[in-house]
């Protein structure tokens, strides 16, 4: 009632963070959203409307539908883009897109091209956002430097005394932490433009439009955040190209599919060409390792924490995700120049 729509809902997706409903008629998205990750509904939903608010003139301007190219909040009955039942009852809600589709699994080197194009469109159109009017929603997201920090602190408290049974995986985390601090730098140096970015570049976080298969609206914006383009594109291939699930156990099946990887590459860059930097196209190949090798580590932190910020559902979970990022790390590494110039085929 508070947000004057009178319907059935019903369980909705399969996000990890947010609690997702659909209601019957007229159908939109009710979501009710995870304060313990969100602290502060009012500076993320403000980041929401101010970026979805720009988008849509971008897509008018363009001649789009932005009915369907971009989210559309609805707001309470007194005008606010959230209602607040209390601290752990945040709600919100968004028309439904209809006539699209999210893939899950299994995509082809198409889908990951449409994928490419639809996440470049959306840094491309955001290139002249104000970004000093963007909260940081998660403190220190994507800084890798941080990460390690993290890393370290939890390898010498040891709380859940596991830190002898996994002395490799430590080793290569440490041995690796060299290359950590390579966007931060160039972000706090200048050489790195500061950017709106997704931050959770997951392909099952755009609609695809249900007849053409080409990538409609960027969604799940909780995380926009100003940031580097290469953890966009980084994260996006960290997962998009692999060839196995995340938490695969059987390292035999988990390699790094450098055709997914130019597939990707060629949608993303024909929509950034013409804003990115040289230095920003000098490193994608280097982000999708940068990502892995960011997310291998908290992985393992949070096992050596004792598992207390990922959900698992087995017995050294954490771990298994973290020995197959760190796989994926090694083989991205030795892939990189390969990687490297297919990238400057695409940029040419």
């Amino acid at each position: 009632s508070n947000f004057s729509v009178n319907s059935t809902i019903r369980s909705y997706g399969n996000g990890h963070i947010n609690d997702t409903y659909c209601t019957e008629k007229p159908r939109h998205i009710l979501q009710r959203i995870n304060t313990n990750v969100f602290k502060n509904p009012d500076e993320l939903m403000q980041n929401i409307e101010n970026v979805t608010e720009f988008l849509r003139g971008k897509i008018i301007d363009n001649y789009g539908d932005p009915e369907r190219e971009t989210m559309t909040i609805i707001k309470t009955t007194d005008g606010k883009n959230y209602y607040e039942v209390d601290k752990d009852n945040v709600f919100r809600l968004y028309k439904f897109i209809s006539g699209t589709k999210t893939i899950e699994n299994g995509a082809t080197q198409k889908d990951m091209f449409n994928a490419g194009k639809g996440f470049g469109k959306f840094t491309k159109m955001l290139d002249d956002f104000p970004i000093d009017t963007l909260f940081e929603t998660i403190k220190d997201f994507h800084n890798t430097p941080k990460r390690v920090e993290a890393l370290k602190e939890a390898i010498e408290k040891d709380i859940a005394g596991r830190k002898r049974y996994i002395e490799r995986e430590i080793d290569f985390a440490i041995e690796n932490s060299k290359f950590a601090s390579v966007v931060t730098d160039g972000l706090s140096g200048g050489e790195i433009p500061l950017r709106v970015t997704h931050n959770d570049t997951k392909i099952n976080n755009i609609l695809f439009d249900e007849q053409s298969g080409e990538a409609l609206c960027v969604i799940d914006l909780d995380t926009v955040m100003p940031g580097s383009m290469l953890y966009d594109f980084g994260d996006a291939l960290r997962i998009g190209a692999s060839t196995a699930a995340e938490d695969e156990t059987d390292l035999s099946k988990v390699h790094f599919d450098e055709t997914i990887f130019k597939a990707f590459a060629k949608g993303y860059i024909g929509e950034v060409k013409d804003v990115m930097t040289k230095r920003e196209a000098e490193l994608f190949a280097f982000s999708v390792k940068l990502m892995t090798y960011e997310c291998g580590i908290r992985f393992l932190t949070d096992y050596l924490n004792g598992d207390t910020y990922f959900k698992i559902h087995r017995e050294n979970h954490n771990l298994d995700r973290a020995r197959n990022q760190f796989k994926l790390v090694d083989e991205i590494a030795k892939k990189e120049d390969i990687l490297g110039g297919i990238v400057k085929d695409l940029v040419k």
